[in-house]
């Protein structure tokens, strides 16, 4: 595999990225506000999943020596973690808004 060919792939790959996440967007602009956050949290928790779950596979096939693209694992890791992070401080601002809430005296 030469470098030209892991460049294209890789640029092919983030093009795929944009167009879906602009057809997503532009999709959730013609649903409107019907959505509620319950609904929101679990899409955003089953992509958070989806993604752990791509890079585990990943992860396994690299240590097979199925695949050899290490950019390409080492993009899913990264995005991976990223998408925990933005969870678990999601979370903590969720936790901190509950117990604002149940400290307020009614």
């Amino acid at each position: 595999m030469s470098v030209k060919s892991v460049a294209m792939q890789a640029y092919t790959n983030a093009l795929q990225d944009r167009q879906q996440l602009e057809s997503k967007l532009n999709k959730s602009k013609t649903e409107g506000q019907g959505e509620s956050f319950a609904a929101r949290m679990t899409d955003s928790l089953a992509q958070v999943n989806d993604m752990q779950l791509e890079k585990k596979a990943m992860i396994e096939s690299f240590a097979a020596g199925e695949t050899q693209n290490v950019h390409e694992l080492m993009i899913h890791i990264q995005k991976a973690g990223v998408a925990m992070s933005m969870t678990s401080a999601v979370r903590s601002k969720v936790m901190q808004a509950y117990q604002e809430v149940m400290r307020m005296q009614i």
